[in-house]
């Protein structure tokens, strides 16, 4: 029983609560660095690490950090893991430092790692948080290798770098462009809802009662959205 709890925390990133086409959330850098299947896969590796260190570090002092300060307290931790992160591939893996840029200091503002940090981490043992790390972060690499994979090969006409012969004079350029990023983004996350609600398992409505990152909304924001909750189950009755 217990390792099938495990696992299923690992597992539930993957599709049944994906960060990406589920949850909709660090669309920024699933938006900029899938041009190509080696800058989707570093970044996703790289939200992985950082993932993982974070919810650990957030669990253990999850009793500590005061509740008043919390959102700064994970942000300074999640800000020292990517720094982390950063020196290491500038020092030993230049050019993905270079092919990254400013969206690698970027994942400390990502919002899969704030939220599972506030929803997950912060309420979870060390081990537990660090599954759900894994998970996520796994989660989110595979979205971007599918994104990026669609728009380099069939926009570019070649994969991992790597030219496509048959291809190579049939491409859709638009498709590595931001409209291009737009429309396989959108495309993804309907085919994702069509299979789930298919099979029964209808995806999370984004509402703020479910929303990962409704901790790190402003207070008069939670409590407009608490009275409308309130309202909406008030005339449901």
């Amino acid at each position: 029983m217990e390792k099938n709890n495990k696992l299923s925390i690992i597992t539930k990133g993957f599709f049944k609560e994906n960060p990406v086409f589920v949850l909709v959330l660090g669309t920024c850098p699933t938006l900029a660095t899938t041009t190509n299947v080696i800058g989707a896969i570093s970044m996703g590796l790289a939200a992985t690490a950082v993932l993982i260190c974070s919810n650990l570090v957030i669990s253990l002092l999850r009793k500590i950090i005061p509740d008043k300060v919390r959102i700064p307290c994970y942000i300074v931790i999640i800000a020292g893991f990517v720094t982390i992160v950063q020196m290491l591939m500038h020092a030993y893996l230049p050019d993905l430092y270079d092919l990254l840029g400013v969206y690698l200091a970027l994942i400390t503002v990502n919002c899969i790692i704030l939220g599972r940090a506030e929803m997950f981490a912060s309420k979870n043992s060390p081990v537990d948080s660090m599954l759900d790390g894994l998970g996520m972060g796994l989660g989110f690499t595979i979205a971007l290798l599918f994104m990026s994979t669609i728009r380099e090969v069939f926009g570019a006409g070649s994969f991992a770098g790597f030219e496509i012969p048959f291809l190579k004079d049939h491409t859709v350029s638009f498709l590595v462009k931001s409209p291009g990023g737009f429309l396989v983004f959108g495309l993804l996350i309907a085919i994702v809802t069509f299979v789930m609600n298919h099979k029964g398992k209808k995806a999370p409505e984004l509402k703020c009662s479910g929303c990962p990152v409704a901790a790190v909304c402003g207070t008069a924001e939670k409590e407009k959205c608490a009275s409308e909750d309130e309202a909406k189950k008030g005339a449901q009755a």
